[in-house]
């Protein structure tokens, strides 16, 4: 009788190509599972290649608004991990169609060949928030239990690591703009947590170490507001910058134009999410529903954001005490 070893499993990442998933492509692959790649454009995940052995990772077309080809990447797979999500909203790439749609088309397809359902969806997903990207994310949720009730879902606070959005956006911001807003005075709090903290949690659930049917909210060790963060940003990167209170009437009237921009630095939609802490909820600490609860130990910023932030300093990799 030969036993089955994770070199037998085959595990389907829908968006394995993004920030989150090239991390948890690697957390897979350090067990050895058999690893399908599924994006829209599968020519640009090869940078992926490396992080397995030879043809332990393979990359697939796939897009989460066609069902077809949701269920020609599902075929076979063990375990199904759903990790596409959007920021803002660009042709045909809606939030009702991505968050919900999406996750609904991939719970189904992972019904359909009985493959075990793992869903990243956001802290703060609930369904009579005034943001957009919030209510879809709670759809996305209520369709992925609905289809398959054993799945384990995550819910992360705001991710950081070398290719983040959050902490590289704002130090980038602070070369050039001689001060940055604090949306709403800066005192929404945030609970940032590591991604490879993350990758390392979904990797648990595809190892079957989660509960079944179980939400999970990860966050980091710390609790820090907005305006604590961005006094962290530019304290690391060296630079003296006004952090200039915003209400969020005006914040999102100034949204309402930086929208426009190719990659908007803020929408009218985050502004409403910013209305509301991100941070872990006392329920799931209570119930283990967290990183602590899964046995593993958050990430300090402190310990990973300089080694990428250095950049953005005027004297790059060599510190110095001058704020510039």
């Amino acid at each position: 009788m030969t036993l089955q070893t994770n070199a037998d499993t085959l595990v389907t990442i829908f968006g394995g190509s993004g920030f989150l998933g090239r991390h948890v492509v690697r957390a897979l692959a350090k067990r050895r599972y058999r690893i399908r790649v599924a994006v829209r454009r599968p020519e640009l995940a090869n940078f992926l290649q490396p992080l397995g052995s030879v043809g332990q990772i393979h990359a697939v077309q796939a897009n989460v608004r066609y069902p077809r080809s949701i269920e020609s990447a599902v075929r076979g797979s063990s375990v199904v991990i759903n990790l596409v999500a959007i920021l803002y909203e660009r042709g045909a790439q809606r939030f009702d169609v991505v968050h919900g749609g999406g996750a609904e088309r991939t719970s189904l397809a992972a019904a359909a060949f009985g493959s075990r359902m793992i869903h990243v969806s956001a802290i703060g997903a609930d369904e009579n928030s005034t943001s957009a990207y919030a209510r879809t994310k709670a759809q996305g949720e209520q369709s992925v239990f609905a289809a398959v009730p054993e799945a384990t879902i995550f819910r992360p606070s705001v991710l950081f690591g070398p290719e983040d959005d959050f902490f590289n956006r704002f130090a980038a911001m602070a070369r050039f703009l001689p001060a940055l807003p604090l949306i709403g005075g800066g005192m929404t709090k945030f609970q940032p947590v590591f991604v490879g903290d993350v990758a390392e949690a979904i990797a648990l659930a595809a190892d079957g170490k989660t509960r079944d049917g179980a939400v999970y909210e990860l966050g980091g060790p710390e609790i820090r507001t907005f305006r604590q963060l961005m006094e962290y940003v530019l304290a690391t990167i060296g630079r003296k910058r006004l952090l200039v209170p915003l209400p969020f009437v005006l914040a999102k009237m100034q949204a309402s134009l930086l929208q426009f921009l190719p990659k908007p630095p803020l929408t009218p939609d985050q502004v409403e999410l910013l209305k509301t802490d991100n941070i872990v909820s006392e329920l799931a600490k209570r119930e283990g529903r967290t990183l602590e609860g899964l046995g593993l130990t958050p990430t300090a910023i402190e310990a990973v954001v300089p080694s990428y932030l250095w950049r953005f300093r005027k004297s790059g990799q060599f510190q110095t005490s001058r704020l510039a």
